[in-house]
C-alpha cells in the first residue's frame, strides 16, 4: 500500500491559484487607483527651491545646482533634494540652509553618494527644523569633494 503524499509547492501552487481565479476578472476591470483615489497620489506641496549655500564651504554645480523641494505621497510628507555641490570637506560640515518655505518639524536625515576616498562612497545629510543643510562623515583621511543630493528622500512629517 502507497501512501500519497502532495507537496509543498504544489500546495503553495493551489494556494495562489484559488484567489487569483477567483478575483482575476473584478481586478482586469477595476479602475486605477489614481483615477479612484486622486488625493492618495503624490502631490507637490512646494515646489523645487534653490538652496542658499554657505560661501567657501561648497559650491553648485553649474548643470545640477542644489534644490528642495516637500513632496505628499499616500499622506506622508517628503523632503526631496536634488543637486550637485563640490568642495573639499575634512570634517562635519554645514552645507547651506533651504528656502524658508521648507522647514521640516524635526530633524530628518538620509545618505547620500559622494566621492570614493578609502572605500568611503556615502556621507549622512541632515536637515534641522532652521533649514540648515548638514554632511556629517567627512575626514581628513577619506575627504568629500563631491556630494550628490539626488537620491535623499526624507520623512518631514
Amino acid at each position: 500500500m502507497t501512501q500519497h503524499s502532495t507537496s509543498r509547492r504544489a500546495l503553495l501552487t493551489a494556494a495562489l491559484a484559488a484567489p487569483a481565479v477567483a478575483v482575476g476578472a473584478p481586478l482586469l476591470t477595476a479602475a486605477p487607483a489614481a483615477a479612484v483615489d486622486p488625493v492618495g497620489g503624490c502631490q507637490i506641496l512646494v515646489d523645487w527651491k534653490p538652496i542658499t549655500l554657505y560661501e567657501g564651504v561648497v559650491e553648485n554645480d553649474p548643470v545640477a545646482p542644489a534644490e528642495a523641494r516637500v513632496i505628499r505621497l499616500a499622506g506622508t510628507e517628503f523632503l526631496q533634494l536634488r543637486g550637485l555641490v563640490t568642495g573639499t570637506l575634512t570634517a562635519d560640515a554645514a552645507l547651506g540652509t533651504l528656502h524658508p518655505d521648507i522647514r521640516p518639524v524635526k530633524v530628518t536625515r538620509g545618505v547620500c553618494p559622494r566621492n570614493n576616498s578609502l572605500g568611503v562612497n556615502s556621507v549622512r545629510i541632515e536637515v534641522n527644523t532652521s533649514g540648515v543643510l548638514w554632511a556629517f562623515g567627512p575626514q581628513a583621511a577619506t575627504k568629500v569633494t563631491w556630494i550628490q543630493l539626488d537620491n535623499f528622500s526624507s520623512v518631514m512629517r
